[in-house]
């Protein structure tokens, strides 16, 4: 049984049938479902050869009539819709930056029965450190060829091998080549033993603290970091 029939069972199981009531001449809960799983592939963005992000935010927008019809389902349909994306995601081996939601709207001069996807990537901000008595928050992030990934936790290893957090294609970069850890507001970048060492801001450094738009070089990669 493939995800989109697991999907429809799961649904009628939970309101008994009533969907199909609901939707028998208009908008099918099915086709909802495969729109978002289009949205998704077609939104995906290739970020390193072993992780590819893709929306997490996804809003399906509904004529006047099928958005009050679905009203008392709403609640049930969007929890449904995002277990399908998380199943689905997982399925391709995509990445989220955030939590999943799918959220149901009326969108003025749709006709009955027709309906689109829209969606967006949204990070959550996985490490939010402050520096004491500043009130200053940090985002960690690095922008790398055009792309910008969020670090995934307070300690995140940057290398060629398999067995990293963020995996750099690039010749002149050890498996494991060096670390970025936050702690206390402080984003810091440690070289782990390198062959060709770690650069920051032109200065080859064992352990530096990294400022706002420090210049990261790992081999032939230059990687900008952003703290806020």
């Amino acid at each position: 049984m493939g995800i989109l029939d697991r999907f429809e069972t799961s649904l009628d199981k939970m309101v008994n049938g009533a969907f199909a009531k609901a939707f028998k001449a208009d908008v099918q809960p099915v086709e909802i479902a495969a729109s978002v799983q289009k949205e998704m592939d077609e939104r995906a963005a290739v970020v390193t050869r072993t992780r590819t992000v893709v929306p997490n935010e996804y809003v399906v927008h509904l004529s006047d009539s099928d958005y009050e019809r679905l009203a008392t389902y709403a609640e049930v349909l969007s929890d449904e819709l995002a277990e399908l994306a998380r199943e689905y995601a997982q399925e391709q081996r995509y990445t989220f930056l955030g939590p999943v939601a799918v959220t149901l709207t009326e969108e003025d001069g749709l006709a009955t029965g027709v309906f689109r996807v829209s969606s967006q990537a949204t990070a959550a901000a996985p490490t939010t450190v402050g520096r004491a008595g500043t009130g200053v928050s940090l985002h960690p992030r690095l922008l790398a060829a055009g792309q910008e990934i969020v670090l995934p936790g307070s300690t995140t290893v940057l290398g060629r091998g398999n067995e990293v957090d963020i995996r750099l294609e690039d010749p002149g970069v050890s498996r494991r080549h060096a670390e970025i850890t936050v702690a206390d507001g402080v984003a810091t970048i440690t070289d782990l033993g390198s062959t060709n060492g770690t650069l920051v801001d032109g200065v080859k450094i064992t352990s530096q603290p990294l400022a706002d738009g420090s210049i990261i070089r790992l081999g032939s990669t230059d990687i900008t970091y952003r703290g806020s």
